[in-house]
């Protein structure tokens, strides 16, 4: 069975609009990483609120290990909240300015876990070097920070909980190439070291290609193409993907 199933997703956020999101269905197995690709507007982000629990789908459904994500009460999904754990776009809209790194980081705990203040900050302080971060930084707030370095700490706090899956939404796109590269490196890493599974969003098919085991390619919300990471990037069947894959060079490993 797959860690995610997502089947026949369809979001409509005005009833005469075409939906945002149209008929879209895949599955992640325990470990992998799917590559949701595509240009803006085509539904990404939508499929990463509705996979969360954070939006309810038009039609469709969403099971986490068997759990149904979808049309079930907030109560029901707080014990799947701690297990899938997201990563957004700009790290520092992320991250609440008037908290200290400490307070950032264990906030999942408080949340999550009821363990003692002593343990939490071991916890965070061993967080913050898995991400590549000195625990001098406990007391340090956001705006002190570069964006790498905010999106280091967002994925600290991710982490918090010991997560099964990330749902990754475009998480290096505001930052410059090599910082971002960076991060894509410490990604794929922690997946190694932790055996994370990861919903990995991105319009840019050769980091989607560095990082994924399969790529779905999405367009104006359908899902056009499927397959893995050499299928969909050596011999794309769609003109669309074709074009994905000529747009930008491939990312070497670092």
């Amino acid at each position: 069975m797959p860690l995610l199933a997502a089947t026949d997703l369809t979001k409509n956020y005005a009833r005469d609009a075409p939906p945002v999101v149209d008929r879209v269905s895949f599955s992640i197995e325990q470990g992998e990483t799917l590559g949701l690709v595509g240009e803006s507007g085509s539904g990404k982000s939508t499929i990463a609120r509705i996979v969360l629990g954070l939006i309810e789908p038009t039609s469709g459904t969403v099971l986490f290990d068997g759990h149904l994500v979808t049309g079930v009460t907030q109560r029901s999904l707080r014990p799947l909240r701690r297990r899938m754990q997201p990563v957004f776009q700009d790290p520092y809209a992320a991250l609440n300015p008037r908290m200290t790194v400490e307070q950032i980081v264990t906030e999942p705990l408080v949340i999550h876990q009821r363990i003692g203040r002593a343990e939490r900050r071991r916890r965070c302080e061993e967080l913050l070097r898995q991400v590549g971060l000195d625990d001098v930084v406990l007391r340090r707030y956001p705006h002190e920070f570069s964006g790498g370095q905010r999106q280091r700490i967002n994925i600290a706090r991710a982490l918090a909980v010991r997560p099964e899956l990330l749902v990754l939404d475009e998480p290096v796109s505001a930052l410059d190439v090599s910082v971002g590269a960076q991060i894509v490196n410490l990604l794929r890493d922690l997946q190694r070291e932790f055996g994370l599974t990861y919903l990995f969003i991105s319009h840019s098919m050769p980091l989607v290609r560095y990082l994924a085991t399969n790529i779905a390619v999405l367009q104006g919300g359908k899902l056009v193409e499927f397959g893995t990471r050499d299928q969909v990037c050596d011999s794309p069947r769609e003109d669309y993907t074709r074009n994905l894959v000529a747009a930008t060079p491939e990312m070497r490993a670092g």
